[in-house]
């Protein structure tokens, strides 16, 4: 009954029926406002903003003629290893002496390089077409190294000319020394096989690691020099490596992909 006659004693008083009705408080007003501007900045966004994303591959230091795996032209016993692994021959430098049937042989190199593996030992018997070892191509030793990476062929084709690659070289301690840079300097029109990656690298192992989760396309990448670097290369560190890079070195690489709109707009 008391809550009763307080509402009509309420209604018999309108002489607050003129105030102003109070939609929101101060502060209120304040929420709003940043709740708007925030909206107007993510829609700006959505139409002239971009999302950089990367794509992480498997890679390796290289120079950029490949390698080639030597293989013996005859049939025999290996009489003599005429080289070390990591010395540098010239063309048709003899590598093996095998002794077969119709005496001893040499087994030669096809074009100059730096023999990168051995598979052949002093008392071996070969067969005509085993693989003796791998020869990587290089003229020179300032020949310059480069990175090959083998992307997913699901995203080779976001990957840009020029676009920045981080590697991350297995033996070189990132935390310390932190990553190599490069730019991407050609990619691949088409998907390698276990096969062709196995006569570039002169490694049939690395050929079926590559292409367990499918074809993937091989993306060159520059390294950037750097005259102040005891690699020769630029990190993201002040100093890199105290050490030189050698070839062959697996790395991983992070390469940016070309930018992407938020958001798609379907005019009609």
């Amino acid at each position: 009954m008391q809550f009763r006659q307080q509402a009509l004693a309420k209604l018999r008083s309108p002489e607050e029926l003129d105030l102003p009705v109070r939609l929101a408080r101060p502060r209120g007003r304040l929420v709003l406002g940043v709740v708007l501007v925030v909206m107007a900045a993510a829609c700006a966004w959505a139409v002239t903003g971009s999302v950089a994303s990367t794509v992480s591959a498997p890679a390796v230091l290289t120079h950029g003629q490949g390698s080639y795996v030597l293989q013996s032209p005859v049939a025999g016993q290996v009489t003599g290893v005429l080289v070390k692994e990591g010395e540098r021959v010239p063309a048709n430098s003899p590598v093996l002496k095998v002794r077969t049937d119709r005496g001893e042989s040499a087994v030669r190199t096809v074009a100059a390089g730096r023999i990168t593996a051995l598979a052949a030992t002093i008392g071996q018997i070969v067969r005509t077409g085993a693989d003796v070892a791998v020869v990587e191509q290089v003229a020179r030793t300032t020949d310059p190294l480069v990175a090959t990476v083998y992307v997913p062929a699901q995203n080779a084709a976001a990957v840009p000319a020029g676009a920045a690659v981080d590697l991350t070289v297995s033996t070189v301690p990132a935390e310390r020394y932190g990553v190599l840079r490069g730019r991407v300097a050609s990619v691949d029109r088409s998907a390698q096989s276990a096969q062709q990656i196995a006569a570039y690298l002169g490694d049939s192992r690395l050929g079926e690691e590559f292409t367990r989760q499918g074809r993937p396309v091989a993306v060159l990448v520059r390294l950037l020099d750097s005259p102040a670097t005891k690699s020769g290369y630029r990190w993201s560190s002040a100093g890199g490596p105290p050490f030189r890079l050698d070839s062959m070195t697996s790395a991983t690489a992070s390469i940016r992909l070309a930018d992407q709109r938020p958001v798609d707009w379907l005019l009609p």
